[in-house]
């Protein structure tokens, strides 16, 4: 397939005219003759003095800073030259407080340097490391091809990763593997939409949507807030038997995360996975704004049969650590029917992930707003619940198994499932009344029955939660987040 120049790219994704580079002439790395004449013939044919070119430009009048290869010079690897201009780069803005799009598209580190050139992917992780730790955006899409070390450095670092479409992405370069191994590497794995299929990158986004792509994304994570929503006056809601919500919060046309977030939300980019090889039917991660409010947005889905596992869990923990990374609110989605009761889940660490999303989410520095929009079965909702704010549908619910589970045990049978739901305290209103639930958000007569209207009723209040919990400093909040929860049914 055909590459994506550095030049390309820059001036797709920045307003016309607005690039400045950063660039000053590279280091000199004493080459030899030959190495000297490849340098040589690398500048002719692409005009370019090293692999790689930075500077700072705009997006929509909003500055950012970009880091991008050149795979015609010298098939963009890294040297010490390169790797200087780089991490240069990426300092200056930090300093300067930019976010930054890094766009990869190398073969790596530079074989004419050796091994000091391989280990230049050091200091630009150490540099992408300190971008993100002053919560930073650090924005990376990857182009054709991009393998080797710099996939398994600051290519692989990305606050949100994506790829342009069919290209070769992968640590061990093919040509590599196929000259160790005597046979070709397995067709079809090292692509940027398999990565995306195994939750490795977020998505996979054609050059002339990345500009788009890039300002939706800017607006949640740089972009002020805008003046919050007027809270609405709270109807008096009926007071509905606790098995009639639960019925229906089990109704199948029932809006769920995506619906909530594709009708009351803005600005949304979805995401894709752990980032770890892993990605979850039943997990929803994405960037949008409530009403102005950006957040990031965790939610459960509700697919048929989608039980949740230590994958999803995993998807969790690493919302939590994208909004704290970024500095940015959590909206947490509760909709879950319960755990993955299995071998693969018990062997996965299913208990362990609950344990630590629990300690991940009540300990989070950033403002966090929980949702129970439907069910609310078992160790998966527990783990999402503990925020400073926890809205409710009416006819959320959450109890410590299924009510039929919960009757199995005491009864030995399904049968007394709707007395004890009531017996337990599980619904909207009892939550509330117990100091676990702040807010009931109404539905007339049920979500299911009006599905676009709820959910911009929901995001209007949540984006009101949102919109308070900003103008808290952190050290109280987390403060009066901990004690809320150390005094629950005190």
């Amino acid at each position: 397939m055909s590459r994506i120049s550095a030049v390309e790219l820059r001036d797709a994704v920045l307003d016309e005219g607005s690039f400045q580079s950063w660039d000053v002439a590279p280091v000199d790395v004493r080459p030899d003759a030959a190495y000297s004449a490849d340098l040589a013939a690398a500048r002719d044919a692409t005009g370019l003095d090293e692999s790689v070119l930075t500077g700072e430009g705009t997006v929509f009048g909003r500055r950012v800073a970009v880091v991008a290869c050149e795979f015609d010079f010298l098939a963009g690897s890294i040297g010490v030259a390169a790797a200087e201009r780089i991490t240069a780069a990426i300092e200056r803005a930090t300093a300067l407080r930019l976010p930054l799009l890094a766009s990869p598209s190398s073969g790596g580190t530079r074989m004419q340097e050796g091994t000091v050139a391989f280990l230049q992917m050091v200091k630009i992780a150490a540099a992408v490391t300190l971008h993100k730790r002053a919560q930073l955006p650090y924005l990376v899409y990857l182009r054709h091809p991009t393998t080797g070390g710099v996939f398994a450095s600051w290519g692989s670092l990305g606050h949100i990763t994506v790829a342009e479409p069919g290209a070769l992405v992968g640590f061990l370069g093919p040509r590599v593997y196929e000259h160790l191994y005597g046979e070709p590497f397995p067709s079809g794995v090292q692509t940027a939409e398999n990565l995306q299929h195994h939750g490795v990158i977020d998505g996979v986004v054609p050059l002339t949507l990345l500009r788009g792509t890039l300002d939706r994304a800017l607006k949640v994570v740089s972009d002020i807030p805008e003046p919050a929503p007027v809270a609405e006056s709270g109807d008096d809601l009926p007071d509905v038997p606790a098995w009639t919500s639960i019925e229906a919060s089990r109704r199948p046309d029932r809006p769920g995360a995506s619906h909530l977030l594709r009708h009351g939300c803005t600005e949304r980019v979805l995401l894709s996975g752990t980032g770890q090889g892993e990605t979850a039917s039943t997990t929803l991660l994405a960037l949008a704004r409530f009403s102005g409010q950006p957040a990031v947005v965790l939610g459960q889905q509700r697919v048929t049969g989608g039980l949740v596992g230590p994958a999803s869990l995993r998807e969790a923990r690493r919302g939590m650590a994208l909004a704290a990374g970024l500095g940015l609110p959590l909206v947490l989605v509760i909709d879950t029917a319960g755990p993955a009761l299995s071998a693969e889940a018990e062997q996965g660490g299913l208990a362990g992930e609950i344990a630590r999303c629990l300690s991940d989410l009540v300990t989070l520095e950033v403002p966090t707003v929980s949702v129970l929009l439907g069910q609310g079965s078992g160790g998966p909702a527990l783990a999402m619940v503990p925020a400073d704010r926890v809205l409710a549908a009416l006819h959320g619910w959450l109890a410590p198994l299924p009510p039929e589970g919960a009757s199995a045990i005491v009864f030995r049978d399904t049968d007394h499932a709707p007395e004890l739901a009531a017996a337990q305290g599980v619904r909207s209103a009892d939550l509330q009344r117990d100091g676990i639930v702040d807010v009931v958000v109404g539905e007339y007569p049920d979500a299911a029955d009006e599905p676009v209207a709820f959910s911009e009723r929901m995001a209007r209040a949540i984006a009101v939660e949102l919109a308070a919990l900003r103008k808290q400093p952190a050290s109280q909040r987390l403060a009066a987040r901990l004690d809320r929860y150390r005094r629950l049914g005190l």
